[in-house]
């Protein structure tokens, strides 16, 4: 995979990784899972990030949304999530284990990283975000950029957005190869994005998503 434009998207359930081995297989970056709620802190993501920085990766954080407080969870993420140079990013998805986030709690989720950071989190987030706006324009959450889950060989992003900046098109199983990488662990494990601006030869991140996202 040398010299591709893939980030891998990490969480806990990765288990051990080798950040080294990714880089050297082309990955570009990492989004790692910081939190969740207004008190879960992903056990992975300390040594991640180090291994990501050791590595000479790209890294972002996200938390994962749920229903509750958005304000208290975005203080919570930013307590964990301190690197200025990081990627910051909602995941907005349906919660399998108790309330999922709302619409309004992920207004006040994203204002408030913008009020704290100086700048708007990434967006994630694929039938779920459809299902809630429909065709409908979110005049707050459409100031984020926008990360599409939609696993698959074609891109559908929700009108509330132009773009997408990041695509995850597998999860391991379904969408377009590659499903795997290396020093990730099998393919069922592997979740890996697309970047928008980023040219197959090119090992940095093209202007638009350095400066929408943050990465430096």
């Amino acid at each position: 995979m040398a010299e591709s434009n893939t980030i891998i998207d990490l969480s806990h359930h990765n288990g051990d990784v080798d950040l080294g081995r990714a880089k050297a297989a082309g990955i570009l970056g990492v989004i790692q899972k910081a939190t969740q709620g207004t008190g879960y802190k992903d056990p992975t993501f300390d040594a991640n990030r180090e291994q990501a920085i050791q590595a000479g990766l790209l890294f972002g954080a996200y938390h994962f949304g749920t229903g509750d407080d958005g304000v208290a969870q975005a203080e919570h993420f930013l307590s964990v999530a301190k690197g200025a140079k990081d990627l910051l990013v909602l995941d907005f998805e349906g919660n399998t284990q108790g309330p999922s986030m709302t619409l309004e709690e992920a207004r006040a989720f994203v204002i408030h990283i913008h009020d704290k950071a100086g700048r708007w989190p990434g967006f994630y987030s694929g039938h779920y975000v459809k299902e809630l706006l429909g065709n409908t324009h979110d005049p707050v959450l459409s100031q984020c950029w926008f990360w599409l889950a939609q696993y698959g060989p074609t891109a559908v992003v929700p009108v509330n957005w132009d773009k997408w900046m990041l695509w995850q098109y597998t999860d391991g199983g379904l969408g377009p190869e590659p499903h795997s990488v290396d020093g990730i662990g099998t393919s069922s494990t592997a979740t890996l994005m697309r970047c928008a601006g980023f040219g197959p030869r090119r090992k940095k991140p093209g202007t638009e998503m350095r400066t929408v996202g943050g990465w430096n």
